[in-house]
């Protein structure tokens, strides 16, 4: 049998402690859930119409581990138009949600809204929206859910007080269509962005990439502009808030979770 030395087994433990360090990484390793599905810590939320924090008509709420929007305590909706923005901002990243619509849109929610939700990127801070702002300026990547009979594409791209570049072009359309499909019923959807900084954001759902764009950047025609824009005058997107929205129909999120690029998303 072999004998080695002491000096040798250390070096030898020293090398395989080493390589574990530097070998790569699973490529799932590193995802953080943003949503734990127990309760609401570590999110914020914002309604139209009432101060950060005031969950109107526990519009947000924890149940049988889903992040649940639900609208039994409303009369009518009224405007209400709510956002729950998680704790951190990020720049380069990838994030996967699991969403799914159910039941019937709140009393007099507007028509747009049936079967409608979004997750906000690059948002403002929930902090510095107005007492009366019904969305955040943010990139808004659209949720929507068919009606059984109608085509209606998901990860849509809409533009609340920002603009994006969409073929080499500024892009100021309020509401783009991906190319996906139609997702009718209520059956769990799972869809993917990556976001790299200002540069290139993509929309992906069943593995496939219905949207790209680049360079999301401040809108100058919107009110919150000045107030957003930072001192060196720079107004493209590099970072911001995710939020979740709340646009009066009944919306579930089983996922959400993020994998943190760092610097770039090499």
């Amino acid at each position: 049998m072999k004998r080695f030395s002491i000096k040798t087994v250390l070096f030898l433990v020293a090398t395989a402690f080493i390589m574990s360090c530097t070998a790569p990484k699973p490529k799932n390793e590193g995802w953080i859930q943003l949503f734990n599905g127990k309760d609401l810590t570590d999110w914020n939320v914002k309604f139209t119409g009432f101060p950060l924090n005031e969950n109107f008509g526990n519009t947000f709420r924890v149940e049988d581990s889903l992040l649940k929007v639900r609208y039994d305590q409303y009369e009518k909706f009224d405007g209400h138009f709510g956002h729950i923005f998680y704790k951190t901002q990020y720049s380069h990243y990838k994030i996967r949600v699991e969403y799914r619509f159910v039941g019937d849109q709140a009393p007099e929610g507007p028509g747009w809204a049936f079967r409608n939700s979004g997750i906000m990127i690059h948002g403002q801070s929930a902090e510095s929206m107005e007492v009366t702002q019904d969305f955040p300026v943010s990139i808004e990547v659209q949720l929507l859910g068919g009606n059984g009979t109608d085509e209606r594409s998901t990860l849509n791209l809409c533009t609340p007080g920002t603009n994006v570049v969409l073929n080499d072009s500024l892009w100021t359309q309020h509401c783009t269509n991906s190319t996906s499909k139609t997702y009718h019923g209520d059956r769990w959807v799972t869809v993917e962005l990556e976001v790299c900084g200002d540069s290139i954001i993509k929309h992906i759902v069943d593995g496939q990439i219905v949207m790209e764009y680049a360079k999301p950047q401040l809108d100058d025609r919107d009110p919150n502009y000045l107030k957003l824009l930072p001192a060196d005058g720079n107004k493209l997107l590099k970072k911001g808030t995710i939020s979740l929205q709340a646009e009066s129909h009944p919306v579930d999120f089983r996922k959400v979770e993020l994998l943190n690029m760092g610097d770039d998303c090499d």
